[in-house]
């Protein structure tokens, strides 16, 4: 059995190179990466693929304005996948979920060759999940979420997620769109033969005209992105530390954050 599978990846700022100032994210030279559950979504194509002997993965990203996206994704065919396809239009700058979703499904249609669609559940920036269960419902599939265990079974997939108490096993045929969460698997560390290897796969880029598409959905826009604000009082104690916890606690009782 050959399986086409196409995994949705997003590419996301590296949060851990994010430095705050004034409370807004300093977003300026800041890499980008492979998302954490995007990720998740490949190493589950790659089992797959395995389980049925063999097929093809394609990694298909969306780019939201003018970034530059081929060095970036090249991670995602370091991880496995046979090849990447990439919507970039200018009009995509901004575009909601429904305007993604829309590119997305559009792309999945020209590809034609899909058996399973991968994503994420959710992303490392806006986490909305939405996307996965939009493109399912532009295509016509059937949709599975939250999905901890996937497996081939009588043609189509099998799969497992966690419902607060219990654990729910689906069962859906093919061609399907499937979100994953992170327990679903641990992904497998990228080898530096890989990364050679990711340099010479196939990357194809399409617009929105290549798709059949003027403009997507509607506009998005941040209102506000502030990081909690802090009040420190840079108090200092000093003395024996009996006498310092004595001043450390008068202090709270002065600001009314405990009582005597």
């Amino acid at each position: 059995m050959s399986l086409d599978i196409v995994v949705c990846v997003k590419t996301n700022p590296d949060a851990q190179m994010i430095r705050i100032k004034n409370r807004e994210p300093v977003l300026e030279a800041i890499p980008y990466k492979v998302g954490d559950l995007e990720k998740n979504a490949l190493e589950a194509a790659l089992q797959l693929r395995d389980a049925a002997g063999g097929g093809t993965i394609r990694a298909l990203t969306v780019v939201e304005g003018d970034r530059k996206i081929r060095e970036t994704i090249k991670e995602a065919l370091a991880m496995g996948a046979d090849e990447a396809v990439i919507v970039a239009d200018p009009a995509l700058a901004g575009a909601d979920q429904a305007g993604i979703a829309a590119a997305l499904a559009a792309a999945v249609a020209k590809i034609g060759a899909c058996d399973v669609l991968l994503f994420g559940e959710g992303s490392t920036d806006n986490y909305s999940g939405q996307v996965g269960a939009r493109v399912a419902e532009l295509l016509g599939w059937p949709q599975i979420g939250y999905a901890k265990k996937l497996a081939l079974a009588g043609g189509g997939i099998e799969a497992e997620r966690s419902m607060d108490e219990m654990i729910e096993t689906l069962a859906a045929p093919l061609p399907v769109a499937v979100t994953v969460v992170s327990e679903i698997n641990e992904p497998r560390p990228i080898s530096l033969m890989n990364i050679l290897k990711a340099g010479k796969k196939p990357v194809t880029e399409w617009t929105l005209a290549d798709l059949g598409l003027d403009a997507v959905g509607a506009q998005k826009r941040i209102v506000s992105n502030l990081a909690e604000e802090q009040d420190r009082k840079h108090v200092l104690f000093a003395g024996a530390v009996d006498e310092q916890v004595d001043a450390f606690v008068n202090a709270l009782v002065k600001e009314g954050v405990v009582g005597r």
